[in-house]
Parts: structure tokens; C-alpha cells; sequence
């Protein structure tokens, strides 16, 4: 006689069954952002650079305002009043670099390969929140900046509204490059998974290229200067651009794509190199 036994009885895949999409990619990447320290303390710099130093800056022209009528007419208030711009940047790019290389320095990018072994979802999850955070935050401190920045320019009647052709294009396009910023310090991050070397890459990118421009023949520099990557990149923010820097728009694109191809360069190390 025979038995036969009772076959052994299997889960089934229920609706609860997770699997990975780039939506969970992204609330996982948002919820690690929101719980590192060293982001609210760098996103709390970069605010506080662009208000701040555009009212300290704002309240100095004052004191020393245009004293013909040719300076009064090269004379940019937008410009005065996002001054802090050009040092935020530097807070939001170390973010982005301390988002990925933080994590290859305490091993934890391990855990999240595990959880992700495609690798590229977490690296897309990461550009998305650093960038839409970035930009959510540097926006509304344009605006503040600029309104502080007019209503103190006011006084000498060197103001101007928000309306003025050019101008909103500038304050938005200050949050916008910022937002490429921070993509540029992430790619540094994930393309060479160093803190040191991923900042360094940051300011060398930012800073040296105007530098070594300077020392070429001026026909050489003034021909290459407006393609560089801040040049380039900054031109959305300005009202009254320099005769020989890019369009605004296609400042920017120009700058995205340096941007575009840090990113390809971490995506490529990134599927393959080990992390």
C-alpha cells in the first residue's frame, strides 16, 4: 500500500509582490536625501547664499550707485540681485557629489546594487531628486532674492520689475543652473566614487577652464571663452548678456550637455566597474 503525500502548499503571487520600478528607485533615493544631515545643511547654504549675499551686494551698489549716464544704461539690478548665485552653485554641486561618493565611502552603495542589480535605476533615481529638489528650493529663493535686491535698489531708483523683458527668464534660469549643477556634482560623484576627487573634478570644471583661458593669446580666449562650461551655463541668468557670450537658451543647452556627458561617463563606469 501507498500513500501519497499532500503536495506542499506554494504562496501565491499576490498583489502585495514587490518589484523594482524607477518610482520605488526614486522614493527610496528621496527618502536616503531626506535622512543624510549634510543635506539640509548644504541646501540651507545654498538659499541662504543666494538671498543673502544678493542683499549684501544689492545694499553695497547702493551706496555706490552708477554716476553717468553710461553706466546707468550698462547698469543690470537682476544681475546685483542674484550675485549669490555664482556662490551657491558650489553648495548644490558638493551636494550632488556627496549624494553617490558618500555612499561608496561607507559601503552602503552595496545595499542599494542589491536591491537594484540593473545599477542604472539608481543612478537615474538619484539625477531626478537631486535635480527637482535643487530646483524647488533655488527657485522660490530667486524670486526672494530679486524682490529683496529691487526693493533695496529702489532707494536710488535703480529697480526694475519683474516684467522687464529678460528678467523672469533670468530668475528662473538661476534655479535651472543650479539644478544642472547639482547633476554635474552627482556624475562627478558616481564617475569617480571619491568625495576628494569628485569635488575637485567640481571645481575644476567650475573655475579652471577661465583660468587657463586667460593665459592664451586674447583672440584665442575671447574665441573660446563663451563655450566653457560656466560662461556657457550662466548666460540664462543674465538681462544684459556680454556681446560675445552665447545666447541664453543656447548657453544653457550647451551647458547640459557638458552636464549630459559627465552622466553618460558615471552610467558607462557604472555598468562596467564593480562598485
Amino acid at each position: 500500500m501507498t500513500t501519497t503525500r499532500p503536495a506542499t502548499p506554494t504562496r501565491p503571487a499576490g498583489p502585495t509582490a514587490q518589484r523594482v520600478t524607477q518610482a520605488r528607485v526614486i522614493r527610496s533615493e528621496w527618502t536616503k536625501l531626506r535622512s543624510v544631515p549634510s543635506t539640509a545643511w548644504s541646501l540651507l547654504a545654498a538659499v541662504g547664499l543666494i538671498v543673502g549675499v544678493g542683499a549684501l551686494y544689492s545694499l553695497l551698489r547702493v551706496t555706490r550707485p552708477p554716476s553717468d549716464p553710461a553706466a546707468v544704461a550698462s547698469f543690470d539690478p537682476t544681475a546685483v540681485s542674484l550675485t549669490g548665485v555664482q556662490l551657491a552653485e558650489l553648495a548644490v554641486g558638493i551636494l550632488g557629489v556627496l549624494l553617490v561618493a558618500g555612499e561608496y565611502a561607507t559601503g552602503t552603495i552595496r545595499v542599494g546594487f542589491a536591491a537594484v542589480p540593473r545599477r542604472l535605476p539608481v543612478l537615474w533615481g538619484k539625477a531626478v531628486v537631486i535635480g527637482l529638489t535643487t530646483l524647488t528650493l533655488c527657485l522660490p529663493a530667486a524670486v526672494a532674492a530679486f524682490l529683496i535686491g529691487q526693493s533695496i535698489l529702489s532707494a536710488e531708483g535703480l529697480d526694475i520689475p519683474l516684467s522687464d523683458p529678460g528678467v523672469a527668464r533670468a530668475v528662473l534660469g538661476s534655479a535651472l543652473y543650479l539644478g544642472a549643477v547639482g547633476l554635474l556634482g552627482l556624475g562627478l560623484g558616481a564617475l569617480l566614487r571619491s568625495t576628494a576627487g569628485a569635488v575637485a573634478g567640481l571645481f575644476g570644471i567650475l573655475f579652471a577652464p577661465q583660468l587657463l583661458a586667460g593665459l592664451l593669446p586674447a583672440a584665442w580666449s575671447d574665441r573660446i571663452y563663451p563655450y566653457l562650461p560656466v560662461p556657457a551655463g550662466v548666460a540664462v541668468t543674465a538681462v544684459q548678456p556680454d556681446q560675445a557670450a552665447l545666447a541664453p537658451w543656447s548657453g544653457f543647452a550647451l551647458f547640459c550637455l557638458y552636464v549630459a556627458v559627465v552622466l553618460a561617463l558615471a552610467a558607462w563606469r557604472l555598468r562596467r566597474r564593480d562598485a
